[in-house]
């Protein structure tokens, strides 16, 4: 007679180390590609390397996509943060009527 088995549970999979390469592949090549396309490449290495750079400082590999985002966040913010000391913001000191 054949047994049914349970499906595991996402939380007790355990990814491969292919897998996890798959993962860390999809999300930074995405995240580079959108910073390519925004800001130009320069901006996209820089990126990168800060994404590289945020994996390395975490204690393991993480191994669910919601884990990878939060290192692709972090990186952005990075982005953020060296893009708005590069890109001075306008001050306005009076404002115009509008013409309706």
């Amino acid at each position: 007679m054949n047994q049914l088995t349970p499906k595991q549970s996402l939380q007790d999979h355990n990814p491969t180390c292919s897998e996890l390469l798959g993962m860390a592949d999809h999300e930074l090549g995405a995240f580079f590609g959108a910073v390519a396309e925004l800001f130009g490449s320069e901006q996209a290495e820089l990126s990168a390397e800060d994404w590289l750079g945020e994996v390395l400082a975490t204690e393991t590999l993480p191994s669910a996509t919601c884990d990878w985002r939060l290192i692709t966040f972090s990186a952005a913010t990075r982005l953020a943060s060296r893009r708005s000391q590069a890109t001075p913001v306008p001050v306005i000191t009076e404002l115009e009527p509008a013409n309706y």
